[in-house]
């Protein structure tokens, strides 16, 4: 069973290969992605990264993400078609996952200290 994300990511990539989405056509926004799959923006940030990690969508700040353009050279994909964007969709895509685990991470040790200081009197 796939998760939210992926689900998201797979509806987006069919919209693509169908050419329903072209190269260069804006993808939806969090917020329509949000109410049309009934998901949190984690989920849809999730499956924006995994489209930029696969190639699908660039983002141009202040501007959104779009559909990547094909690469020239790229060999055929398992689904017969080339693979788009390239390094710097993958770059971007890690460097958002790094973000969220960062922010993760900061919460969940936010939480810790404050269970540290609320319970250090507590059972003794």
């Amino acid at each position: 069973m796939l998760l939210t994300f992926e689900l998201i990511a797979e509806a987006l990539r069919e919209r693509i290969r169908s050419g329903e989405l072209k190269p260069g056509d804006a993808l939806p926004t969090q917020a329509v992605l949000m109410a049309e799959f009934g998901a949190s923006s984690l989920s849809v940030q999730k499956a924006m990264a995994l489209l930029k990690q696969d190639g699908y969508a660039i983002s141009r700040p202040g501007k959104g993400a779009f559909v990547a353009h094909p690469d020239a050279d790229a060999g055929d994909s398992e689904m017969g078609i080339a693979p788009v964007g390239g390094t710097a969709a993958r770059v971007e895509a890690l460097e958002l996952a790094l973000a969220e685990a960062l922010e993760q991470l900061t919460a969940l040790c936010a939480r810790v200290e404050a269970l540290e200081a609320g319970g250090s009197g507590r059972g003794r």
